[in-house]
């Protein structure tokens, strides 16, 4: 339903009777009921105890609470549902996370999205950050092939803070060069998407990362930066350098950084519409995006919920 039609909709309830307000009362709360109950159908039972990762046979039953089967484990004693443990552990309203994952998937504000829910944009804002705080430690384990590799950059933000430990910018200031945190992201041929913030760009830094994610086999494509040249001499891997400076796109007509150029690009196209995140949230926003990267049309407010858990549907993507 559009705008337009819910405002209409919205000014017809004032001519209801109070027995058909009950009966809108009692439509919406089973309607409520049902997508509580949804979201319990779908969410997966823990593989092993979230208290001493016992194996599942030591899981029994022990009974139901908030619509959610609990399990007693036979080792430990304690009991737990499949949130216990999870980042979705003690939020409440359960009923509204379905639309609050399609949200996510499409990339609305924390105030559109409570509006969306019927929830208080503290809450919607605490929502989102739960969603995607196991979202954003899903990284493939391994990239191979032709690897891209690239820094990026961000201007470090403190939004939301109350005090800053700096002087606070001019409207539209741009920064200086040592306010710029780096993201070095990594993309092979097949789509397979990383990407870590880096305290400083030297080899350390950037071999920490690049180790153990790119394959010994694999070829290494990155700009004319000498820091890259020592990264992939120290990893023992092939290097294939792009000076882009000067005017080179394409190496053999294969060799090229133009993968993760172009990801970079819609990156930073994407971030623009939350018009600045703050530094400590970085790292769920590159998650957040990489979700939805991984998935494209596939992606479902089921998938999202899932990966909120900590499980997500399709782990070949994840883990090859």
């Amino acid at each position: 339903m559009n705008r337009s039609d819910f405002v209409k909709l919205l000014d017809q309830l004032t001519s209801l009777s109070p027995k058909q307000r009950a009966q809108v009362h009692k439509s919406l709360d089973a309607l409520a009921q049902t997508s509580a109950s949804a979201v319990a159908s779908i969410i997966p039972g823990p593989g092993v105890c979230p208290h001493c990762q016992a194996p599942a046979k030591q899981l029994r039953p022990w009974g139901h609470s908030h619509g959610l089967a609990r399990m007693r484990c036979r080792a430990c004693g304690k009991t737990s549902n499949a949130r216990t443990g999870t980042p979705l552990a003690h939020l409440r309203q359960r009923e509204h996370w379905m639309r609050h994952a399609q949200a996510l998937i499409d990339g609305t504000s924390v105030r559109q999205a409570a509006q969306c829910c019927g929830v208080d944009k503290n809450t919607a804002f605490r929502w989102r950050h739960r969603f995607l705080e196991a979202a954003a430690t899903h990284r493939p384990a391994h990239e191979g092939g032709i690897v891209e590799a690239d820094e990026t950059f961000f201007l470090e933000s403190f939004k939301g803070q109350r005090k800053l430990p700096r002087p606070a910018r001019k409207r539209a200031g741009v920064g200086a060069y040592w306010e710029r945190i780096a993201v070095l992201v990594v993309r092979d041929r097949s789509g397979q998407t990383a990407d870590f913030r880096l305290e400083n760009i030297d080899a350390p830094h950037i071999a920490a990362v690049l180790a153990p994610l790119v394959d010994k086999d694999a070829i290494l494509c990155t700009d004319g930066a000498v820091v890259y040249q020592k990264v992939a001499r120290d990893m023992g891997v092939a290097h294939r350098a792009i000076n882009v400076q000067q005017g080179i796109r394409v190496i053999d007509g294969a060799f090229h950084i133009q993968n993760v150029n172009a990801y970079d690009s819609r990156l930073k196209e994407w971030m623009r519409r939350f018009h600045g995140v703050a530094t400590k949230y970085l790292e769920n926003y590159l998650g957040w995006r990489r979700m939805v990267e991984r998935y494209r049309q596939t992606i479902s407010p089921m998938v999202c919920l899932c990966e909120a858990l900590g499980r997500p549907p399709l782990q070949q993507l994840i883990q090859t």
